[in-house]
């Protein structure tokens, strides 16, 4: 299919959007020119993220009816557009003829079908299926030339206002000038769906920013990290030993080191990892670390590490909320004023039995202590396995304060483990996100100048606290009111940066109870007693109870077929679960055959399946559709009422390709509106790593373990897995996984400094 003979700049031929694994962006070095297949996008059958392989169905002018396979990086490239594309013919023993893509390009379609196609396929805002036919019907060929230069005449079109008209005419502007801004991307290789986030960060400054400042994007784009920066880098001429790519080189050392949950590096350590990363020398590493510390960039202080310190590099945030954090709960700990003053002088004895009249049950002994412990310290910590009675203790707790008219404050990290906290003590709970009222740029409504008007606040699932939210929590805390942490500190810690409460744990200042006791109810639920025998390095009883399954088999895709039929068929049938609703597949890692990622393929196809007449939308190698089970991937403080945030779970209930967005009701019953290009936030939920599971509960947990994900497989990963679960676990993998899992006790400690700052003496 010919593109139009008059072409716009940035919407001509434009310079490869993809590059083919193992090659250059254009023809592959060593094989003659490629043959050209101009066609319409029809279907996407398969995409790969990671490498951007991509299986589609295309329509050319001289096939008629019939579709042509086309394979080939072609990640990026939406339904609907009329691609010219360079390659080679082949055939496939099994699939037949089809065209092997090496690079391709976008044009402009020429023909009624293609205009049609296009601009029916939700890429400009305004204009759903409907209403291109009308469009097309009524401008014929010309439609293209029409919107582009006498948009006012799209009042023309019945059902065309002008408020619509102006709609459209300004998403096509924005598509050219976003066309315009790829064109230059792309020659310095940046992917489609990279070049939209640098647009809608910096408009038609991007390339200004991209040849002058590549290394801002790092810090500025969501989703670019040091290695995609510095590939633009080098492409613009930044040369491979400036001091500014290594000080940015080793940013990016610390910002990954914080990913993986440290608050620091040592300054040895830091060096080594970014010599590795920027392979420049050591000597010229240290210069520019002495450099960025006098810049300020970085903070370096020595910290007690067993029985010498070390120099710890911080990032400036981090180090700031470290220090903050700490000396606002010594603060706390020390404040003259109490707001539970009433508990100083109370009758234990007497209380402790009014409470068993109002909830029927007595508490153990470590129970009452954690209850005196709440409302008479000010700053106290309470951990303790499945079935101790953690949730009993904080019930009784609020039941308490609020007969002395205490004003309590119940949260939690999750908006699942919030609802699951209000149902368990009968009093409204919220997310720490929500209850800090955090605003665009993430600055809380409520902090030091601002506190909490509570005189008792009570945060659930601890373990999953990060430190740069744990200081805002604090901070918003009131002189003289009580916080009690809640958690199980043997669970996996947070995602984010620190490992709060167990540094809180590890520190003597702090007030703590662990509750050991099993009760005798929760002693018959496999759940909890195989949780626990995990927990203590035992393997887990998988044919004593009706809660607790293994399905052993050894080969990832066996184990990845076995749990998508265990989800959609035989845990509905036996338990009369909803898959979708009451099941959650929990992977050890999200690669690989039976990992989170070719899991919610597998899973979205058997639960919400493509259906003729639904609107479906892809982005890069994900397709979404009304019924998906979604989740955030960021935090987003301009979303909703009051941001979502990374970990939030919903339910796709809408998908407009008409207005071009698609709706999320979320687990906090939030309807949220996401735009087509704001896609790269959600991510399929049917199965999600374990680390993403942290603070959710739900009725059934599937679990595969493939020895494939074999450095992943520890202790507090399993258990965190099984922890998760109401009412059924699965297992559905291989016993020397399950085995290896019990045994390896996982990771050490991160680099945190909180602990030694609680230190008073």
């Amino acid at each position: 299919m010919p593109g139009m003979a008059r072409r716009r700049t940035g919407w001509g031929r434009m310079p490869p959007m993809t590059t083919p694994p193992g090659g250059s962006s254009g023809d592959p070095a060593g094989r003659p020119p490629g043959a050209l297949l101009d066609c319409v996008l029809e279907r996407i059958t398969y995409a790969n993220e990671e490498t951007g392989y991509t299986i589609a169905r295309v329509a050319t002018e001289r096939g008629g009816n019939e579709l042509l396979t086309v394979v080939g990086p072609l990640l990026g490239a939406q339904v609907g557009e009329s691609l010219r594309l360079t390659g080679r013919w082949g055939s496939h023993p099994r699939y037949g003829r089809q065209f092997e893509v090496w690079s391709y390009t976008t044009v402009l379609p020429a023909t009624i079908q293609g205009i049609q196609r296009y601009l029916g396929s939700g890429l400009i805002k305004g204009i759903g299926p409907k209403m291109a036919e009308r469009i097309v019907d009524h401008f014929g060929t010309d439609t293209l030339r029409v919107i582009e230069e006498e948009p006012a005449r799209l009042v023309e079109v019945p059902g065309l206002g002008p408020k619509r008209t102006k709609m459209i005419a300004a998403a096509w502007e924005e598509q050219k000038i976003i066309k315009e801004v790829m064109i230059f991307l792309q020659g310095v290789g940046v992917s489609t769906s990279i070049a939209v986030r640098i647009f809608k960060q910096y408009g038609e400054e991007s390339i200004d920013v991209v040849r002058k400042e590549p290394y801002r994007l790092a810090d500025d784009v969501w989703g670019i990290g040091f290695k995609t920066a510095d590939t633009i880098a080098q492409a613009v001429g930044i040369p491979h030993d400036s001091p500014e790519r290594v000080k940015a080189g080793l940013r990016y050392t610390l910002s990954q080191a914080a990913d993986d949950g440290h608050c620091y590096l040592p300054a040895p350590n830091l060096v080594a990892d970014a010599v590795k990363i920027l392979e420049v020398s050591a000597e010229l590493t240290a210069a520019c670390l002495e450099e960025l510390v006098a810049e300020e960039g970085v903070v370096r202080e020595e910290v007690p590490a067993g029985e010498s310190t070390v120099p710890a590099v911080y990032l400036v945030p981090f180090h700031r909320a470290e220090r903050s954090l700490a000396g606002t709960l010594l603060g706390l700990l020390s404040s003259g004023h109490d707001r539970l003053k009433v508990f100083t002088d109370v009758d234990w004895p007497t209380a402790l039995d009014w409470l068993r009249g109002r909830t029927g049950a007595d508490l153990a002994p470590e129970q009452a202590q954690a209850v005196r412990l709440a409302l008479s310290e000010k700053v106290a910590v309470l951990t303790g396995g499945p079935g101790c009675g953690k949730s009993f203790t904080v019930r009784s707790i609020v039941t308490l304060a609020r007969a002395k008219r205490a004003k309590v404050i119940l949260a939690a990290p999750t908006g699942r483990a919030a609802k699951r906290l209000a149902e368990l003590t009968g009093h409204e709970a919220t997310t720490v996100h929500r209850l800090l009222q955090l605003r665009p740029g993430g600055d809380a409504t409520f902090d030091r100048d601002n506190p909490l008007d509570a005189d008792l606040v009570v945060v659930d699932e601890a373990s999953m606290l990060d430190l740069l939210l744990a200081n805002k929590l604090v901070k918003a805390v009131a002189p003289g009111a009580h916080l009690l942490f809640v958690g199980d500190v043997d669970q996996l810690p947070s995602v984010g940066a620190g490992e709060v409460l167990r540094d809180l744990l590890a520190a003597p200042e702090i007030p703590r109870v662990r509750l050991t006791q099993i009760f005798r109810q929760a002693q018959e639920s496999g759940v909890v007693v195989n949780a626990h025998r995990v927990n203590t390095g035992q393997q887990p009883l998988v044919r004593d109870f009706p809660d607790f399954f293994l399905f052993p088999c050894e080969e990832p895709e066996e184990i990845a077929a076995l749990t998508v039929d265990v989800v959609a068929r035989r845990i509905p049938a036996k338990f009369g679960l909803n898959p979708r609703r009451d099941v959650q597949v929990l992977a050890p890692m999200h690669r690989g055959a039976a990992g989170a990622g070719a899991l919610n393929i597998a899973l979205q196809e058997a639960l919400t399946p493509s259906r003729e007449g639904m609107p479906e939308r892809r982005y890069g190698g994900r397709v979404f559709r009304v019924g998906d089970k979604v989740t955030q991937l960021r935090n987003n403080y301009d979303k909703g009422a009051a941001g979502v945030f990374n970990g939030t779970v919903g339910v796709v209930t809408g998908l407009s390709l008409e207005e071009s967005k698609l709706t999320v009701l979320t687990d906090e019953d939030e309807d949220v509106d996401y735009s087509f290009d704001e896609l790269d936030e959600l991510a399929h939920a049917y199965a999600v790593s374990i680390h993403r599971s942290q603070g959710s509960e739900y009725p059934a947990v599937v679990i595969p373990l493939a020895t494939s994900a074999w450095m992943m497989l520890q202790r507090n990963l399993l258990y965190t897995a099984i922890t998760r679960a109401k009412k059924l676990v699965v297992i559905v993998g291989s016993r020397r996984a399950l085995a290896q899992a019990v045994r390896t006790r996982g990771a050490g400690r991160r680099h945190t400094g909180l602990t030694h700052r609680l230190h008073t003496s």
